[in-house]
């Protein structure tokens, strides 16, 4: 069994069997329970199964802590946490999709168990890609650190909130080269069409909807690539927090689009943390420190989270 013991990217072959086994048994879950019904999860329910998802990525904590020290333990933690809280905001974007498109909560399971999957394949793609990057060229991380802290900086002054989809010029484009059906067709996302005597092929607002899905995680990876990098470079720990933070989304999904109007000040928290990233890798070299402390972040992270998400709950409880 020494080929277990083989090291692939950092990691022995036996931490990646062992995550693997656990994200297969977690989509198996999820395809074969959750969507039996092809119901909306109510929001109950959604947060039960947040609360699991959050619990098994927090529990791998204790495995990478065992077997690789606490530095990279704490490591996967402040990933995971700053993976998920980023996520929200991506939540945000998926609610207003789907509001567009008018798409009825018993249909959106559907976008959102393929999109999850495809997230979890494009996310994979972009920190291997990453990961082989700033092996070879170390510098890369100081310019995704300036585009963290420019990037926060946009978000603490963006007072327009998330734009009008209408104007989306992804969209405009898909919908000028793609024939768009007019009306929703259940869960079919391709159907066929008499016009004007000839059937034609037409793609439905339900696949349009997932092709924004995809491209808005396309968007949102851009930001969060660079933060788990800023975090650590270990590709197992950037993959796995990574990975663990995306698998609940769709469970998260439902309750936080409950709720979306609760969390009015979390993009000027998701700001700051994303300046406080970038800028501690600069901080570490000013300091003279090989890396910034894990610790520190993680616990600098929990604080800056938190200060974002309690006033938006506290404010809305005052002015109810």
């Amino acid at each position: 069994m020494d080929f277990m013991n083989t090291l692939i990217m950092g990691a022995p072959l036996y931490a990646w069997s062992l995550f693997l086994l656990i994200v297969f048994i977690l989509l198996a879950f999820d395809l074969g329970v959750l969507s039996k019904d092809k119901k909306a999860i109510g929001i109950k329910k959604s947060l039960l199964l947040s609360s699991f998802y959050i619990a098994i990525g927090l529990l791998f904590s204790l495995f990478v802590n065992w077997q690789m020290g606490s530095t990279k333990a704490f490591e996967y933690v402040t990933g995971f946490i700053i993976e998920k809280t980023l996520a929200i905001d991506n939540v945000f974007v998926i609610a207003m999709i789907f509001s567009y498109f008018a798409i009825p909560n018993h249909l959106q399971h559907r976008v959102l168990l393929l999109g999850v999957l495809g997230v979890l394949i494009l996310r994979g793609i972009m920190i291997f890609a990453g990961a082989a990057i700033v092996e070879k060229y170390e510098w890369v991380l100081y310019i995704f650190a300036i585009f963290l802290i420019f990037t926060g900086i946009k978000m603490l002054f963006d007072k327009g909130g998330h734009s009008d989809l209408s104007e989306n010029k992804i969209l405009r484009y898909l919908t000028k080269i793609l024939p768009v059906s007019d009306k929703l067709h259940g869960e079919k996302f391709i159907v066929s069409e008499e016009v004007s005597g000839k059937l034609k092929t037409f793609i439905t607002p339900l696949f349009l909807a997932l092709l924004m899905v995809e491209f808005a995680d396309l968007i949102f990876a851009i930001d969060s690539i660079p933060a788990i990098f800023a975090i650590t470079t270990d590709p197992f720990i950037v993959f796995t927090s990574n990975i663990f933070a995306i698998l609940g989304l769709r469970a998260l999904y439902f309750a936080l689009a409950a709720m979306i109007d609760r969390f009015e000040y979390l993009k000027y928290s998701l700001g700051a943390l994303l300046i406080f990233i970038g800028g501690k890798i600069f901080a570490a070299d000013l300091l003279g420190l090989e890396k910034f402390p894990p610790q520190w972040a993680l616990g600098i992270s929990a604080v800056i989270i938190t200060l974002g998400i309690l006033p938006s709950f506290l404010i809305k409880e005052q002015g109810k």
